[in-house]
């Protein structure tokens, strides 16, 4: 039996399609993510070579009101490296996200957590942290 991953797929509401998936092909880039799918108003972002299905997808919302972030919900990204948090929090301040955090250690969730926060265009809160291994 194939165990599958807990978490399947997170989604992303967002008005101006164009800005936000500008936005996302840079911020997810450092990441090894990519635009795996497409179609309507719908882009799904993933690694090419993981089989698990679990993506970003970025779309204009499926009842047709107005996107808008949620109070208190973040999506948090791990990364490789520290380098890998700096460059995710610097295409995001270059494609049009506000800093939320510099990139930098965060001793108070636990040795060795260095992190950055950022907003994307539509306000939504990302995170990318490094945490040791």
């Amino acid at each position: 039996m194939t165990t599958l991953p807990v978490l399947g797929y997170v989604t992303l509401g967002a008005e101006d399609q164009p800005a936000a998936l500008a936005f996302y092909d840079a911020v997810l880039a450092p990441l090894g993510l990519s635009r795996q799918h497409e179609f309507e108003n719908w882009t799904g972002y993933g690694r090419a070579d993981d089989a698990s299905g679990q993506s970003v997808w970025v779309c204009k919302p499926f009842d047709g009101a107005p996107a808008r972030a949620g109070n208190g919900v973040m999506l948090g990204f791990y990364a490789p490296t520290p380098e890998v948090v700096d460059a995710f929090h610097a295409a995001a301040l270059a494609h049009g996200g506000t800093d939320e955090g510099q990139p930098g250690l965060r001793p108070q969730y636990g040795e060795g957590w260095y992190a950055a926060y950022v907003r994307d265009p539509q306000g939504n809160k990302l995170a990318c942290v490094r945490t040791p291994t």
